[in-house]
This record gives C-alpha cells, structure tokens and sequence, in this order.
C-alpha cells in the first residue's frame, strides 16, 4: 500500500513559482511510476508530469511532461526522502487547478494524494 500526501500549493501572480512537494509512505517499488495531475473546474483530469521512481531497469524513459507545461515545470524525486516534487515556473492563470499526487505500477494511476489548490491571478 502507498500514501501519498501533497503540500505546497497556494495563491500566486501570473509570471510566479510555486514548488508542490509530495510525500510518499507505506510501501514503494522501484518500479512504481509517480505522477502529478491537475484538474480544473470544469475540465478533465490532466496528467502534468510523470517519472519513474527508480531508473533501474530496462523500462527507464525521461520524465514525461504536458505539452501545455513543457519547459515550465520539472518533476524531481527523492528517493532518500521518499518526496516527489514539481516545481512550476512562469505560472499561468491557465495552470490554476487542484493538483494530485498520484502513482502506478499498471497502466492505472491506482494510488492518490488528497489534492492541493494552486491558484494564479491575472
């Protein structure tokens, strides 16, 4: 079992940063893929940012990014620390949403963070 716990949101201005940091608890696997999502009201569900939780292995691929934030955001992991985190630069009042924590080990994201609110003025 994994749980996940997301922080850092908040309110900022257009142009700003914000870094989301999401802490991961109980049981990982080196094989487990972390995600960050974000959904806006209104929208669809939007997988940000992914990356794997261990490069060991065949399977190993750069961190996958949206094109709507490519360049802006990076996604980093911790593993000593057992954190994920994405930090967002040159925010949009676009990019305002609840953003997850999420991971998987299936084609499924099958594990989630609460959510933390991110909102970005004009």
């Amino acid at each position: 079992q994994v749980q996940l716990a997301e922080s850092g949101g908040g309110f900022v201005q257009a142009g700003g940063s914000l870094r989301l940091s999401c802490v991961v608890s109980g049981r990982t696997l080196s094989r487990y893929i972390m995600g960050w999502f974000r959904e806006a009201p209104g929208k669809e569900r939007e997988l940000v940012a992914a990356i794997r939780w261990s490069d060991d292995g065949p399977h190993w691929g750069a961190p996958h990014y949206a094109d709507s934030v490519k360049g802006r955001f990076t996604i980093s992991r911790d593993n000593a620390k057992n954190t994920v985190d994405l930090q967002m630069n040159s925010l949009k009042p676009e990019d305002t949403a609840v953003y997850y924590c999420a991971a998987r080990t299936t084609a499924t994201y099958n594990y989630w963070g609460q959510g933390t609110q991110v909102t970005v003025s004009a």
